[in-house]
């Protein structure tokens, strides 16, 4: 059945949209535009939720605001299956909000995030739940191969991860994605974290707990096109560093300590010919000192205005994201 959650809550109230009650499994799935792909995901997915945790799982699809089919064949296949949850958001909020979504939403034990386009493979659950009945508390994928993406992409993600861990305190693995297997006190954990520009993976190593790598290949996207562009991933990338570092504002000052004490070495040079009686040459090189040190201000400016705005986003309390509808195969 359909039900409106016009009455919706922000996370730390009742939750109208979690059914009571545990399920040994969850997997949340993000989902934008997505049609393509739905019906190969519950293929190959349903089989493995069904051998890891027999009739006790489910399957929560989170539609981001998809312009595609993607929420009817959500839908449809909630229709045939109690073990399928569909939520469908009001908009489209963002792939970090909508696993926020899922995992509000999710009742499982263990959780198991994975993304519709299959190039995680769902068969690595068991391998994953093997490891945490050996005590792991978060199974995370850490790719060695990524099949399928460009040389400018692997570059960039290579890249990505190597700057992050030198500018964070904390231990993200190099390599690892949103793919992993978590336990119900993790995801407890998170649930309780109320920000608002989210980096999971990133969050999910800082809330600690006993975390393993499964090494496994990435296999190419099994249809459509890629939904993180250059432009998404460097906006993922402001809110890794500005969520868990503010080593950009001890770098902003420390620019404008360099520029000031070149001003000052200028200042002196000036002093120093104009005492002398000499002529201070150079107008171009004037010029290009005053833009140098404009640019530096701007700079600095702009990650200041990079936290303020951030902080007063947050400040607004606005709930992370909207649901319209979810729909429950075995209430229907």
């Amino acid at each position: 059945m359909l039900q409106d959650l016009q009455d919706w809550r922000v996370e730390g109230a009742l939750n109208p949209w979690r059914k009571p009650g545990r399920v040994g499994l969850s997997v949340v799935i993000p989902c934008y535009n997505e049609a393509p792909v739905i019906d190969a995901l519950m293929a190959r997915l349903m089989p493995v939720c069904e051998a890891a945790s027999p009739g006790d799982y489910e399957i929560v699809l989170v539609n981001d605001g998809s312009s595609d089919a993607t929420w009817a064949l959500i839908a449809a296949h909630a229709a045939r299956s109690a073990h399928v949850v569909g939520v469908d958001l009001a908009r489209n909020h963002g792939h970090q909000l909508a696993l926020t979504c899922g995992l509000q939403v999710c009742r499982g034990e263990r959780v198991l995030v994975i993304d519709a386009d299959l190039q995680d493979p769902p068969e690595l659950l068991p391998e994953m739940m093997r490891l945490a009945d050996e005590g792991a508390d978060v199974v995370y994928g850490q790719r060695v191969v990524r099949e399928g993406e460009t040389m400018f992409k692997k570059a960039t993600a290579a890249a990505f991860y190597r700057v992050l861990e030198r500018l964070i305190d904390i231990d993200i693995p190099r390599d690892a994605g949103d793919f992993r297997l978590m336990t119900r006190p993790v995801v407890d954990t998170l649930n309780a974290m109320p920000e608002r520009f989210r980096f999971v993976r990133g969050m999910v190593g800082w809330v600690g707990f006993r975390q393993v790598a499964l090494p496994y290949k990435r296999d190419a996207r099994f249809a459509g096109e890629t939904h993180y562009p250059l432009r998404k991933m460097l906006a993922l990338a402001f809110d890794a560093v500005t969520s868990f570092s503010v080593k950009p504002l001890r770098i902003a000052s420390l620019f404008g300590a360099l520029a000031g004490l070149a001003g000052f070495v200028m200042l002196g040079w000036v002093l120093s010919v104009w005492l002398t009686s000499g002529t201070v040459h150079g107008w171009t090189s004037m010029i290009a000192v005053v833009l140098i040190l404009g640019s530096v201000q701007l700079l600095v400016l702009g990650v200041f205005g990079e936290y303020i705005g951030r902080m007063y986003i947050e400040t607004k309390g606005r709930p992370m994201f909207v649901v319209r509808q979810v729909f429950r195969g075995d209430q229907a």
